[in-house]
């Protein structure tokens, strides 16, 4: 098939239905109503094979990953997921291989209502880049910068299972170390790296109750930090309040908690709360059925402490970076 054949088949309807695209698909450039009332938020990520998946990542994961990642980004914001863009590059026209990936996207596209009005198709080294686009009201946007000393400190669900199931994964293809553990374990902390949630309903929620918001992606201290950094301000971290899934607690066993900080790719929230609010956050988590664990609290400073019943002890991550690792 020609390029114009594949975008037709398999992602002229790839996204959810909205009624504010005037024109997607099969010209220039989208058209797009932006409400008056709203600020536009912008975002966009890639996922290089090699650098963000294996050589023969699953292409149904490929498809909800690639949009999962930004979708998280939205979040971050207390932003409402709207449109997106996506340019593929492949280094060949895989029906099977498209066909996955696209019902993949379009699956997540249609459960957080984005439509995708445009892209680009290519061959070469298999790539992917989304842009997405959300809206929110007009000043109510999260931002990193808002957090105060006295603010309680926060992290949705249990971060530190994408990059052990990652890991993993590499030692299996490798030595076959992997196989030791069970087998259900294995696949929970597979699927967290494979297939992420993305907390936009969250993210939405914390509007008017967050003080400052980042999205996990290249650990939770690092991420941490530079809400904090953003914020001019340190914290004190509770080594006992951090969460873990048993599947973590299994394979990390007692270290596991060294996991959840350092760990990164998981896209769960962390934020600050000033204290007078998180009775509302409680109820606002419990109408979403979304754990949350406060795991410390916010303090004068710029450093980071991290206690183990009451006794600081030592702790180091430098995080994911690109141009380190």
């Amino acid at each position: 098939m020609t390029e114009s054949e594949l975008i037709e088949r398999y992602f002229r309807r790839g996204g959810g239905e909205r009624d504010d695209v005037v024109l997607g698909i099969g010209d220039d450039a989208a058209l797009l109503r932006v409400p008056p009332e709203c600020e536009l938020v912008l975002t966009t990520d890639a996922l290089v094979e090699g650098r963000h998946f294996l050589e023969g990542a699953s292409p149904r994961s490929l498809g909800h990953r690639a949009l999962a990642v930004n979708l998280s980004d939205i979040a971050a914001m207390g932003a409402a997921p709207a449109w997106a863009l996506l340019s593929l590059n492949l280094p060949a026209a895989d029906d099977d291989w498209l066909q996955e990936f696209s019902q993949a996207f379009g699956a997540l596209a249609r459960e957080q209502g984005v439509a995708l009005v445009g892209g680009n198709l290519t061959r070469g080294p298999l790539s992917i880049t989304v842009q997405l686009a959300g809206l929110v009201p007009a000043g109510g946007a999260l931002r990193r910068d808002g957090a105060q000393p006295g603010d309680l400190l926060y992290v949705s669900g249990t971060p530190g299972d994408a990059a052990l199931g990652l890991a993993l994964q590499q030692a299996a293809a490798g030595s076959g170390g992997a196989a030791t553990y069970a087998e259900a374990d294995l696949a929970w902390l597979r699927a967290r790296h494979e297939f992420p949630t993305a907390r936009v309903a969250l993210g939405q929620a914390l509007r008017g109750l967050a003080s400052a918001c980042i999205d996990v992606s290249d650990g939770l201290y690092t991420d941490a930090r530079r809400l904090l950094q953003a914020s001019g301000c340190g914290a004190t971290i509770d080594v006992e309040r951090l969460p873990s899934s048993p599947a973590l607690r299994r394979v990390a066993g007692a270290e596991g908690w060294r996991n959840v900080l350092a760990g990164g790719e998981d896209y769960e929230l962390c934020f600050t709360v000033p204290r007078a609010l998180a009775t509302k956050l409680e109820s606002a988590a419990a109408a979403l059925i979304q754990p949350l664990a406060c795991i410390g609290e916010l303090t004068a400073g710029e450093d980071i402490t991290v206690c183990s019943s009451g006794v600081v002890i030592g702790f180091s991550s430098e995080g994911f970076d690109h141009f380190r690792d």
